[in-house]
């Protein structure tokens, strides 16, 4: 065979030459010299002139190409045998070759054959040598036929490396999908696709975003019998967090479960952080501790990342029950940890108890409070409009050596805004300047958010005109900002102006900037365009917030649509919404406009079942529309859900709303319902009826009232 030849006379050469003549250069430039000559590498020193027969001409074109296959596998094989390498692996080639007069078919051949005789770490060790040049970096038929050959050589393993270096090599150039369809064809071949080359595969789609390829690819694979390992599965979780498709993560998260594989610490960061960001706290609290029960051991970046999680929802009580159960397993909080929980405190308007575990970091022997923990404490005081003590915080870190950075400088000059002190602020934008620290956008948005609130629009677009000087940009903040405000105005078309500006910078619209719209949008009955928002909203992968359904909910209920309304009420609970009282409210109030009462007191009942508190607006609303339909009976029932202030609050309300509609004989009966409850009669109420009553020449039931005053609780002054 040729290449049996190629080594019998590669080492008749090894035998006679000593090997310094064998890599001299004068022996290479020989080689070099014949492998460089054209048509096929080869032309005869005198070209045929005669009228030979053409199959003599054919045959020694292909002795001419038989010659020059032989010579680069010779050197291909001194090149190998020369090289200090592990024999798993194919070490580098030192060719003093001219890939471009090595064509594509010869580069096949030379393949071909140093598999055939040579062995598969030979070939491969060619096939690297050559993917090193563009002209056979992407040429496919070069890896098809290395793995045909390395698979004929039962060398699976190699194979499968040769498919993985193709597919790496072809996402440069975007074509990593015919590189993918033929790393599956190629099982048709006879090669069995290993786990490696799956996840190799699946590593590279992710990388360039392409989730769904990667998803059909994790798919096909499982029904040609590659067995995915808890790497695949891994690689898609986080995939699908670091893209914010939570929702898909939790799918892979869940096959994953279920076949028993367990996630490292690193993933599981990954994954907490997502699904925190997100709003799904409580699903990601669940996944956590059956991660924990299948052997994962967390370390304190998980646990600080779940307390944050939690505290940034608000769930401060079992952000500190985790803190003691990691504390119970051997962690010590760090700085991060307390920093997180402080940070917590404060936006729960915790500050007192913030600030006795701030000194408590302060006093530890372990840890001190860095910059990012002053902020956080700052930060708190603001809120409370306690900027002494978040001056008093500012200097107290600058005696400790700490540098405040811009985000403490902003969160000062925030709180200052919001307290109107727009004179502190400024000297504040000056005094971080001087201190080498440039305001930021985020410093920007903080006064013009102030100043529009104020009504300042011309002193904010000012600032935003002084911050572009400064080569600041505006952001998505910026223009929600600008947004709110013309839709505080009802100027709902140059609120789109402004969302529409962000689209064309570039910015993506965060759920805050597309509720502010929709709620606008919604009070001045534009569903159509609502809807258009939200389910764009929904399609950009945005999770909807409690405040963006109740807004819609709002305005199906203007509308006078409250089937659509109730459809989206259902709907909530697929983003991990839950109505509130607001929520609820809107809803009672629209069924009751279309007479839908025992919708209405269904819903009524399931808030007051869920421990929230209806608004006056609604508990009165739905007390009345049963009374309009002479049903004191049921009015009454639902009024008696609630406590003795609300309730007499309630009634005393109702009565006079009743006396206004000349429902009197109704209103007398909750008057003396009223009485029943609380001795001291209400001055506005007990006038109200009595001056309807004689309007209407009822005068037996203003007698029947003073009467039953007079008797018995009537006894007491009557108050407002």
């Amino acid at each position: 065979m040729v290449a049996h030849f190629l080594l019998h006379r590669f080492h008749g050469l090894h035998q006679k030459l000593p090997a310094s003549f064998i890599l001299s250069n004068v022996f290479l430039s020989q080689i070099h010299s014949t492998f460089s000559l054209r048509t096929h590498c080869y032309t005869p020193d005198e070209p045929s002139t005669s009228s030979s027969s053409h199959s003599q001409s054919q045959f020694q074109s292909q002795s001419q190409s038989q010659s020059v296959v032989r010579t680069i596998c010779s050197l291909v094989c001194q090149s190998y045998y020369q090289q200090t390498h592990m024999r798993f692996t194919p070490p580098k080639l030192l060719l003093q070759l001219d890939s471009e007069s090595l064509t594509h078919d010869l580069a096949i051949t030379v393949v071909a054959s140093l598999a055939d005789e040579a062995g598969s770490m030979v070939a491969l060790s060619f096939l690297y040598w050559a993917i090193g040049f563009p002209k056979f970096r992407h040429f496919m038929r070069l890896y098809i036929v290395s793995a045909t050959a390395l698979i004929g050589n039962k060398n699976l393993e190699r194979a499968n490396e040769v498919l993985q270096r193709m597919v790496k090599n072809f996402a440069e150039t975007g074509k990593l999908k015919e590189a993918v369809d033929m790393v599956v064809e190629m099982q048709n071949q006879g090669l069995v696709l290993s786990t490696k080359t799956m996840n190799c595969v699946l590593d590279v789609t992710l990388e360039m975003g392409l989730i769904e390829l990667a998803e059909n690819v994790f798919d096909e694979m499982c029904k040609r019998g590659v067995s995915p390992d808890c790497a695949a599965f891994k690689l898609m979780v986080v995939a699908c967090c670091n893209m914010g498709r939570v929702l898909e993560a939790e799918r892979w998260l869940n096959a994953m479960v279920e076949r028993g594989f367990i996630i490292d610490n690193t993933t599981c960061t990954v994954i907490i952080d997502a699904f925190c960001l997100k709003g799904y706290v409580n699903r990601i609290v669940g996944y956590f501790w059956k991660m924990v029960e299948m052997g994962l051991a967390p370390n304190v970046i998980n646990f600080t990342a779940l307390i944050k999680g939690l505290c940034n929802q608000g769930s401060i009580k079992q952000a500190f029950e985790l803190l003691e159960e990691m504390v119970r397993r051997g962690w010590k909080p760090n700085v991060y940890t307390h920093t997180t929980l402080i940070d917590g405190l404060c936006k729960k308007g915790w500050t007192e108890k913030a600030f006795r575990l701030f000194l408590k970091l302060v006093r530890s022997g372990d840890y001190k409070p860095n910059v990012h923990t002053y902020t956080a404490m700052i930060n708190g005081y603001c809120k409370e409009d306690k900027l002494n003590r978040a001056e008093m915080l500012l200097s107290r870190m600058q005696e400790q050596g700490l540098v405040p950075n811009t985000n403490t400088y902003t969160t000062l000059i925030d709180g200052h805004c919001k307290a109107g002190n727009f004179v502190r602020a400024y000297e504040l934008m000056d005094q971080m300047g001087k201190e080498g620290f440039s305001p930021n956008i985020y410093t920007y948005n903080a006064i013009i958010d102030s100043l529009c609130k104020k009504g300042s629009f011309d002193e904010a677009y000012r600032l935003l005109h002084k911050g572009s000087v400064h080569g600041l940009q505006a952001d998505g903040v910026t223009y929600t900002i600008f947004m709110s405000v013309h839709c505080r105005q009802a100027d709902t078309n140059r609120a789109l102006v402004f969302f529409n500006k962000m689209l064309k910078s570039g910015f993506m619209p965060d759920i805050h900037a597309y509720t502010t719209l929709i709620s606008a949008l919604c009070r001045q009955k534009q569903m159509k365009e609502s809807e258009r928002l939200f389910e764009e909203a929904v399609s950009l992968g945005l999770i909807p917030t409690t405040k963006t359904y109740t807004s819609m909910i709002c305005g199906y209920c203007r509308y006078g649509i409250t089937s659509l309304a109730v459809k989206l009420f259902q709907r909530m609970s697929n983003h991990g919404c839950f109505p509130d009282s607001i929520t609820y409210g809107a809803l009672i109030s629209g069924l009751c406009k279309e007479s839908k009462l025992d919708d209405a007191r269904n819903l009524y009942d399931a808030m007051m079942d869920k421990g929230m508190s209806p608004c006056e607006v609604t508990r009165l609303t739905l007390a009345y529309e049963y009374c309009k339909k002479d049903d004191s009976c049921t009015a009454m029932a639902i009024l008696d859900r609630l406590e003795k202030k609300l309730w007499i609050r309630t009634v005393n309300t109702l009565v006079r709303k009743l006396c206004n509609e000349e429902k009197l004989e109704m209103a007398a009966l909750f008057f003396h319902k009223l009485l029943d409850k609380d001795p001291v009669v209400n001055r506005v109420t007990l006038l109200g009826f009595i001056n309807k009553c004689y309007e209407s020449n009822r005068y037996g039931l203003v007698s029947e009232l003073s009467e039953r005053i007079c008797e018995g609780n009537g006894k007491h002054n009557a108050v407002n």
